[in-house]
């Protein structure tokens, strides 16, 4: 696994319950500032099941990124609302929701 994998799965991990984080604001507390795809990249190549906290990171608007497997989108949605985040118009609030480490 490379270094940089290493770091985003570090902060994202860190990520508390309840928030959420942007990819941007990722890559850059990862040391890779300006490689937001990166992040979703390393995030996407999880395994399945694995306990990282993966549907706490949102798009740059408070959405949830549109996947290419079906359903997936549902699965974050959800998961965050069980978190008790909410929603308004598809998105989260990030001036009440974004992690600040």
């Amino acid at each position: 696994m490379s270094e940089i994998r290493i770091r985003i799965y570090g902060v994202v991990a860190a990520i508390p319950r309840g928030r959420v984080a942007t990819y941007g604001q990722v890559a850059a507390l990862a040391g890779a500032a300006r490689h937001a795809r990166q992040v979703g990249y390393a995030l996407f190549d999880l395994p399945e099941g694995s306990p990282l906290p993966w549907h706490r990171v949102v798009n740059a608007r408070g959405e949830i990124s549109q996947r290419s497997e079906p359903g997936c989108e549902d699965v974050q949605r959800s998961k965050l609302e069980a978190e008790g985040i909410e929603f308004r118009n598809g998105r989260v609030d990030l001036g009440l929701c974004r992690w600040e480490p």
